[in-house]
């Protein structure tokens, strides 16, 4: 029996332990359309005369930031903006970043965009307290600050990652590959879910965002960990917010109260990531999608369906507790809707992709992800071959 799986069976229910022992932020969360304008307020009441403004050109571009802007000004709150930001969140706009709050005596984050502005706003919190730490040196397993970050206030663009609640950040290497950190002492004061800024999403990313907000949820429910009732209802939450609204959107995106329900399902999602962390779902789709260039919300879509039904036994009266919530009739009937749903969101998914002797390779990397999470089960690297031809088979 292979060593690594005996290695992870052994020690799988440790990254539920570690993650108890982090302080999670329990921001203010203020909803609604056009509720970014209330960042100023925010930011004056809790005592701050300056900030940096973290986005992207594309959001920038739209005048997405202007009401933001407008309400800085309106409460003589001095600011920067920063809009370098890509798809990617990099460690060179970390330091940059890091340089402007530094230079301009700023003394709180205000984050506007999706996973990779949060991701950068975070870890330039972080930075800007640790100061004299090498940019370099900021991309470790465990980044502790002891005194807090920077406080940030954050407006997510996008109703899928709950990066707004997470204490983690994905940061893109200078020589590539990235680097995953938890952030020990993250202080995000306001989180400001702004359905405005999800309306106008085409329909596959808004698909993509809500698959990969659902799987968060999903995972969440299922994970082997220790939670609190109230963390349970969350995830539980989350998933019925998507099954309920997410179809709601194909056919009519200009729905503000679905677009509304979305942005809080993710939000739930990140609370689940924080809370019971993620599982073999989140493991296959980082490893196919890294391999075969397909976006995460695809590629979860991809794998979502064959690693459920393959770990079903483990985690039945879980799946079953789940449909009820839902209101559906056992884990088939669940099953069955999430089949649907992802039917329905008309992404573009093929297994196919995945050949038979990128499987090795593949399922060496699953494995190795997936001792950063809580699955209901540890699976071979036999069972997990197993898995990918399933997921092959995903048209």
């Amino acid at each position: 029996m292979e060593l690594m799986y005996l290695l992870r069976k052994a020690i799988r229910k440790l990254p539920g332990r570690i993650i108890r022992a982090v302080p999670i932020p329990e921001p203010e969360v203020i909803e609604g359309f056009g509720c970014r304008a209330g960042v100023g307020g925010k930011c004056r009441e809790a005592g701050f005369g300056s900030a940096l403004v973290l986005t992207d050109r594309t959001l920038a571009g739209l005048g997405f930031l202007q009401a933001v802007e407008k309400s800085l000004d309106d409460e003589g709150i001095r600011y920067t903006v920063y809009d370098g930001i890509t798809t990617e969140p990099k460690l060179e706009y970390v330091e940059e970043g890091r340089v402007i709050a530094l230079e301009r005596g700023a003394q709180c984050i205000v984050s506007l965009g999706g996973g990779s502005v949060m991701d950068t706003g975070k870890m330039i919190a972080a930075a800007c307290r640790l100061r004299r730490v090498p940019a370099g040196m900021l991309l470790r397993k465990f980044l502790i600050v002891r005194k807090r970050t920077l406080p940030v206030f954050a407006v997510p663009s996008t109703a899928g990652t709950g990066a707004e609640m997470t204490v983690g950040a994905v940061i893109t290497k200078r020589k590539g590959g990235k680097s995953a950190s938890v952030i020990a002492g993250l202080d995000v004061r306001a989180v400001f879910l702004d359905s405005e800024l999800t309306v106008k999403a085409p329909w596959r990313i808004t698909a993509a965002c809500g698959i990969d907000a659902l799987s968060h949820g999903l995972e969440g429910c299922l994970a082997d960990v220790s939670s609190s009732e109230s963390d349970v209802e969350k995830s539980r939450r989350c998933v019925r917010l998507v099954l309920e609204n997410l179809p709601v959107l194909k056919d009519s995106p200009d729905d503000l109260s679905a677009r509304s329900a979305m942005c809080m399902a993710a939000n739930l999602g990140g609370n689940a990531i924080n809370r019971q962390l993620a599982g073999y779902v989140h493991a296959f789709a980082h490893a196919v999608g890294a391999r075969y260039h397909i976006p995460h919300g695809e590629a979860i879509a991809m794998c979502l369906l064959p690693v459920l039904r393959f770990q079903r036994c483990s985690c039945e009266s879980k799946l079953s507790d789940l449909a009820h919530y839902c209101s559906l009739n056992g884990a088939d009937a669940l099953l069955g809707e999430l089949e649907k749903l992802i039917g329905q969101c008309s992404l573009d998914i093929d297994g196919s992709v995945i050949r038979p002797e990128d499987c090795r390779e593949l399922s060496a990397a699953i494995a190795w992800d997936s001792i950063n999470y809580s699955a209901p089960v540890t699976l071979s690297r036999r069972q997990i071959v197993s898995i990918l031809s399933e997921i092959s088979k995903v048209r």
